[in-house]
């Protein structure tokens, strides 16, 4: 017996094996094996039974096969071999991604440093990996080293200070069960109550008292991979504190059950009105045939999207006994989204997304395989949830770019559930108040059945939206500064500033949004004009003031912030551009007597602190709740009763074809926050493009409106949904090669297309990436374009299984990104 087994490597193919006579009866496809590969052993998924190869006597035998039951079920196996076909990836890969990951653990690779051969001799990137490794004890997984130092260790310079006697390679062979997960906390051991203290304990240790009062104000205690991850403190600046006995070190076994502490709460009786009354039965009757079909749900925001969800899945779940799959796009919106669904269907309903640790997802996810939970509520990757007998799959703001995996497979969640709910014989509802304009473009052609909710529940209408014009304000500014000052920025404008003062009056909540995180989106000397970059990337870096570092937003680079410039000693340093940090600034400074909380990727960190900042806001603890495009969507607050938009223009002039319509979107996705409740609301977008259709749209709430202007500018040339795409990216460490090489893989695909005569496939470019440096790699890219999905599939799948980038030291990669939801 001969099996074809998907490995979790970049290659488009699966490897054949013999398969014992013992281990026969459980080799099923879908079923973990364990399989010798490159003098190491992996775990891979069986994909089918193979006919018996020519020189079957040289195939290598299955180790073990790891499962019972295979962990991939027939439907999650169906669905990823279309994901590995569609989406250009391999399907090892797509199965890694599907599954838990400690279901998929391969043997990991440890490197010491053997023999110390000082810098004579070595690369920049060989002496930067031997000194990394000098100041550490005992071998370092690799995993670690390579997310630590980048390209700096990477295989191919591995392998050469190994085979220089250098380095050291060891292999740990692969765990067969996920374990026990744990995390190593960092907890205040000893408080320092007064300044004097603090200087007593620091001395000149900056670092370690920022790192100190860091932990202190994150309630005196902080994951350690947190702390010097995203935080950005070295571990050495752990081990002082450690050392000095003020901070202790614990390990914390990760809670299973994630959701635990959410309590289930009562169910609100709510009566559906004519609209959702009518969207309901339309939904119910759709499930009891074979084949229901997609469901595009237009709602306005408040409209009552949530209560049509929910009586779908009371009919799926509880009247036809049937399981169920919730998609929400932000791990944001998931605690208050997992209680509406608690409140109702009680510990029947599971929680996936990838916050949640190892163990917490295989937990999850063996109460999904065993029917202990029926209904799962999560991230796009609750698309692959390993349940029987499902009967609706629901997208929630099914327009969100944050359904589409960044890294291989690159999937999108939203079109991976249409298809899985096609194979079940499932519902899929799709619901939005600003649908992407593909879905829209589907339901308009009728591929999708549009079901539309116009109106807010109870009656109340959607809020009224006033624009503010920045350029005016800026004017404002500039007369009442003197010759040799630097106007300072409109962060809120003055009737903006004055209807906030209103609803603190009124003791009403107020949202603020700027889609920008930091103090100051660059560093610029007022002499020469020098700005500080990205060392590794393209971008400048963005000033975090409360850390008082310079922060590169794509690689996380850090340094600390300037007092001089480095090109001509001047000390007239200007901060510029607006983010949340400064926002937060300038709101303390205009309203001192209000609680503000500030929401953004710097402030939510902690495994809890999406919950506990909404859990404040729900309570009334919070008179004003700033942040980027994660409070924009989904939360549903009736105290709320003005919304600010900062600066609409922030995305707009993206050199990207879907800017405009991400910026209509965030700007009537936040202005919805507002109103929901008896009392109305009102919504103030600052802008410089006052004009812009994008802007007037949304002010009208007037959905159609704009995408009939968006597509007008999208059919010549042809974008989405007027054509599909695929975007060919080439990226490699030197800038002339990777521009060689990406020239050489265009022009082989020109030619492939000219000796085929393939009249539908046109390709544009190639062209350096909009932002053409990422985490030091050089970025070149080539886009494929055609109206027929099917014939750009056949081309991209061809040039994806025959094209090899030619090997050499730039270290050049080749990744093919279908139905891209952005070219930057």
């Amino acid at each position: 017996m001969f099996v074809e087994v998907a490995l979790p490597l970049p290659l488009p193919r699966t490897f054949t094996y013999a398969v014992p006579p013992e281990l026969r009866d459980a080799a099923r496809p879908g079923a973990r094996v364990l399989v010798p590969f490159a003098n190491k052993e992996k775990i891979g998924w069986i994909d089918r039974v193979a006919s018996e190869p020519q020189a079957a006597d040289r195939i290598k035998p299955v180790s073990a096969v790891l499962d019972t039951t295979p962990s991939a079920t027939p439907t999650v196996l169906r669905l990823s071999r279309w994901i590995a076909e569609y989406y250009l990836a391999p399907l090892g890969q797509v199965l890694r991604t599907a599954l838990p990951a400690g279901l998929a653990d391969s043997s990991t690779d440890f490197i010491i440093l053997a023999s110390d051969p000082g810098d004579e001799g070595l690369t920049q990137h060989e002496a930067k990996l031997v000194d990394f490794l000098r100041g550490r004890e005992g071998p370092q997984p690799v995993a670690r080293v390579r997310r630590e130092l980048g390209e700096r260790a990477s295989w191919p310079i591995i392998r050469r200070l190994e085979e220089q006697g250098i380095l050291r390679v060891e292999t740990e062979a692969p765990r067969e069960q996920p374990p026990v997960r744990t995390r190593r906390m960092l907890v205040i051991a000893r408080v320092l109550p007064t300044l004097l203290a603090r200087e007593e304990a620091f001395g000149r240790a900056r670092r370690q008292r920022e790192a100190y009062e860091v932990i202190e104000g994150l309630g005196g205690r902080v994951e350690a991979a947190h702390l010097t991850g995203q935080l950005g403190f070295t571990t050495e600046i752990v081990r002082q504190l450690v050392k000095k006995e003020l901070l202790a070190v614990e390990e914390e076994e990760v809670s299973r059950d994630p959701y635990a502490q959410i309590p289930d709460g009562a169910a609100p009786r709510l009566k559906p009105t004519e609209a959702q009354a009518g969207v309901i039965v339309h939904l119910q009757h759709a499930s009891r045939t074979a084949t229901p079909g997609t469901f595009l749900l237009r709602g306005v925001t408040g409209s009552g999207k949530t209560l049509v969800y929910i009586e779908l899945l009371r009919e799926v779940v509880d009247r036809q006994g049937k399981t169920a799959i919730v998609l929400v796009p932000e791990i944001a919106l998931t605690p208050q989204t997992v209680g509406r669904f608690k409140a109702v269907f009680g510990d029947r309903v599971a929680v996936l997304h990838s916050a949640l640790s190892d163990g917490e997802r295989y937990d999850e996810w063996r109460s999904l395989r065993s029917g202990a939970k029926r209904i799962v509520v999560g991230a796009r990757s609750a698309v692959f949830a390993p349940m029987q007998n499902v009967g609706a799959i629901i997208v929630d703001e099914e327009h969100e770019g944050s359904y589409k995996q960044g890294e291989a497979p690159r999937y999108h969640a939203r079109e991976v559930a249409v298809v899985r709910a096609a194979i079940e014989g499932a519902v899929c509802l799709l619901g939005s108040a600003t649908p992407a304009l593909e879905s829209w473009a589907n339901a308009k052609a009728g591929k999708y059945t549009l079901l539309e909710l116009p109106h807010r529940v109870g009656g109340q209408p959607l809020p009224p939206i006033r624009i503010v014009d920045l350029r005016k304000e800026r004017e404002k500014i500039k007369k009442t500064t003197g010759p040799l000052q630097e106007p300072s920025p409109v962060v809120v404008s003055d009737i903006l500033a004055e209807a906030v003062r209103e609803r603190i009056r009124k003791q009403e909540q107020t949202i603020l949004l700027l889609n920008r995180r930091g103090y100051a989106t660059f560093v610029q000397c007022r002499e020469c004009g020098l700005v500080w970059h990205c060392p590794h990337c393209n971008v400048s870096l963005t000033y975090h003031r409360k850390r008082h570092r310079l922060t590169c937003h794509y690689c996380l680079h850090e340094e600390p912030a300037p007092k001089h410039c480095a090109s001509c000693g001047s000390a007239e340093l200007s901060f510029k551009g607006v983010g949340t940090e400064q926002v937060e600034r300038a709101v303390e400074e205009a309203f001192p007597s209000a609680r503000i909380a500030r929401m953004d990727v710097d402030t939510t960190g902690g495994k809890w602190a999406h919950h506990d900042i909404l859990g404040r806001v729900e309570r009334g603890e919070v008179d004003i709740l700033l942040g980027t495009q994660m409070i924009a969507k989904g939360l549903d607050f009736p105290n709320v009763t003005l919304v600010g938009v900062i600066n609409a223009d922030t995305g707009i002039n993206l050199p990207d074809f879907r800017a405009t319509e991400r910026t209509f979107q965030l700007l009537t996705q936040v202005a919805g926050r507002a109103g929901r409740g008896p009392k109305g609301g009102d919504v103030f977008i600052q802008t410089a493009l006052p004009n812009h259709y994008a802007i007037i749209s949304a002010t009208e709430h007037d959905f159609v409106g704009f995408a009939e202007k968006e597509f007008d500018t999208r059919r010549d040339p042809a974008y989405p949904p007027f054509s599909r795409l695929i975007n060919v990216v080439v990226s490699g460490v030197d800038e002339q090669l990777t521009q060689e090489a990406a020239v050489a893989a265009a022009d082989w695909m020109s030619g492939l297309l000219t000796a085929r005569k393939v009249a539908d496939v046109v390709l544009v470019g190639p062209a350096p990436c909009p932002i053409d440096r990422i985490r030091t790699r050089w970025r070149w890219h080539f886009i494929l374009r055609s109206p027929n999905a099917k014939v750009l599939g056949q081309v991209g799948r061809y040039f994806y299984e025959k094209y090899r980038i030619p090997a050499n030291k730039a270290d050049l990669r080749i990744a093919l990104d279908r139905d891209p939801v952005a070219l930057l």
